[in-house]
């Protein structure tokens, strides 16, 4: 009975896979048709799953006038509480699109761990933010960086060109 039932899971296991290795499949071609889609996932940290959210969220960002409206709109900007002329910080909004902001943020965390920082033009701003802020700050700071780099790209509809970094 026992190796019936293994043999059964194994089954269905197998299946799950095939499965989730065809849909991968078909949102890689639905990225790849989209012009959105294809200069947005040049942007380290977006691939095929955060392109293809983003831009059936905004489609080509008309709706907002500037970046900082979209990273405010997904709740990846600080909070304020501000009062005597005094400005206080607090952690994010968390307001808007929760799937949007969690896989940006998971983006970003992947960005964060991958990247080149003596070959990136963001390296030397991730290195000079991870040496002040926990690793937890970074990463959202880097989700709104690509939030707001997103923005730009397909609201201008000009091609991903990162920053060259100074000699």
């Amino acid at each position: 009975m026992m190796r019936n039932l293994i043999d059964l899971l194994w089954n269905e296991w197998k299946l799950i896979e095939e499965q989730l290795s065809e849909l991968n499949d078909e949102l890689e071609r639905i990225c790849a048709a989209d012009a959105g889609c294809t200069r947005i996932r040049q942007i380290p940290g977006i691939g095929p799953v955060v392109a293809t959210a983003i831009v059936a969220a905004i489609g080509n960002g008309a709706a907002f006038r500037k970046g900082r409206e979209f990273s405010a709109w997904l709740g990846i900007v600080p909070r304020q509480y501000s009062t005597g002329g005094k400005t206080n910080l607090l952690s994010i909004s968390k307001r808007g699109n929760v799937y949007l902001r969690k896989i940006l943020i998971h983006g970003a965390r992947a960005a964060v761990l991958r990247i080149k920082r003596d070959r990136a033009p963001i390296g030397a701003w991730l290195d000079a933010l991870e040496a002040r802020a926990h690793k937890n700050v970074v990463v959202v700071a880097m989700a709104n960086k690509l939030a707001r780099t997103a923005w730009a790209v397909l609201s201008s509809g000009n091609e991903y060109r990162p920053t060259v970094k100074p000699a």
